[in-house]
């Protein structure tokens, strides 16, 4: 069946727009995400704005201090280079907890440390809404303008009674206020979401993306909830208080979803298969690739791709 959707490779193209397929366009070639742990608290953990952080949060319960970033670094490479033996370039990520969290002249040494590194073509940082001060903001900006930079922001929901129920400690309204920090600086935006959060339903799921869809932002991660051992959330599973998400009620959301979605915004995920020995629930979800494919199955099924009914929502023909 012939594939519609513009953002797509030549051959077997996927229905939706590939970080894969963003970065070999832009780059020319293989580049690598770095994920890195840069130390960084939380002002939902240290009581700035909460205590303990999301329930779903696993990096609340860091008992041991990271390694510097230089060994991360080079470590996480090789596991990639592993699996991509070609020549790449890399992007750095601070990945763990609110890497925008704290002095900014700390900030700028741990920042312009990884970027002074030998094939390195940009920056990514995730962080939250209401960790945004403004010199930090300044000083986004002017990354902007000598690096590739994306900043990642931690929506999961833009459901307030759901987010007081994972402990999310700010509002929607707050999460807007941070994101338009950022767009107006011009500074390209990953929004996260979480599907199969306690208590929502399909529609809810939806109804999340298609204000993310409105927001038009450079990319988005869509992560299935994982329930990780160790976290308040593994508490209130195992006490039965709500259930996982099925695989078939995933992949049905994601088409939802990927379907309001402008076809111009990269999907930088669209599934997770998380850490084996610290995974409750749900199981399915370390066949990764078979997530993958049912959701291609499905696009497929529908007619579908990316962005068919973004016009609904964003106005856009």
């Amino acid at each position: 069946m012939e594939n519609p959707f513009p953002y797509h490779a030549a051959e077997g193209g996927k229905r939706y727009h590939t970080w894969d397929y963003h970065l070999k366009e832009k780059f020319g070639g293989k580049v690598f995400k770095v994920s890195l742990d840069g130390g960084f608290s939380c002002p939902n953990i240290d009581g700035t704005r909460g205590v303990g952080g999301c329930t779903y949060c696993s990096y609340a319960q860091r008992q041991v201090a990271p390694a510097d970033l230089l060994t991360q670094y080079e470590e996480v490479k090789a596991i990639l280079h592993k699996k991509w033996p070609e020549a790449a370039r890399y992007i750095p990520y601070f990945q763990a907890n609110t890497s925008t969290y704290g002095p900014l002249a700390a900030l700028k040494e741990k920042y312009e440390l990884m970027l002074a590194q030998p094939g390195v073509v940009g920056l990514s940082i995730a962080t939250r809404a209401d960790a945004l001060p403004d010199d930090v903001v300044d000083y986004l900006a002017e990354l902007n303008q000598r690096t590739y930079l994306i900043v990642e922001l931690g929506l999961q929901t833009i459901h307030d009674t759901t987010a007081k129920r994972i402990n999310r400690g700010h509002s929607y309204a707050e999460f807007l206020a941070g994101y338009e920090k950022l767009a107006s600086r011009g500074i390209p935006v990953c929004v996260h979401i979480i599907n199969g959060l306690p208590g929502e339903t399909k529609d809810m799921m939806v109804e999340t993306m298609a204000e993310v869809a409105k927001l038009h932002p450079h990319s988005v991660k869509i992560h299935l909830l994982h329930i990780i051992a160790g976290t308040r959330m593994a508490e209130e599973y195992g006490a039965g208080e709500f259930a996982a998400m099925t695989m078939e009620d995933y992949v049905e959301v994601v088409c939802d979803q990927l379907e309001l979605l402008p076809a111009e915004v990269v999907i930088q995920r669209i599934t997770g298969d998380g850490i084996k020995a610290d995974l409750i629930a749900p199981r399915w979800s370390l066949k990764k690739f078979v997530v993958m494919n049912a959701i291609d199955g499905e696009l497929e099924r529908r007619r579908s791709y990316q962005g068919i009914y973004s016009h609904w929502i964003c106005g856009t023909k």
